[in-house]
């Protein structure tokens, strides 16, 4: 996320706004054959980032970047466009 933190909540966003959004996503990659994720045809971890940018940033233009992790040592990181 990236913006002006409130002084108010010292937040950019509060996590329970970002996770309105981002736990529909969640429920259709955890647990699930990626391959039959919709609109995610070649299920790598920069592809998935790519699909969780476009579903996510209408609703949060705070996002800055998504990170897809594969191992605690390995991830990848998407930007957006």
């Amino acid at each position: 996320m990236e913006g002006d933190v409130d002084p108010k909540t010292g937040f950019v966003d509060d996590f329970f706004n970002i996770e309105k959004y981002f736990a529909p996503l969640l429920e259709k990659l955890d647990h699930h054959c990626l391959n039959e994720v919709e609109d995610l045809d070649n299920p790598t971890a920069e592809n998935i980032a790519i699909w969780i940018w476009k579903r996510l940033f209408d609703s949060l233009p705070i996002l800055s970047s998504v990170r897809v992790y594969e191992t605690p040592m390995s991830w990848v990181e998407y930007q957006g466009i």
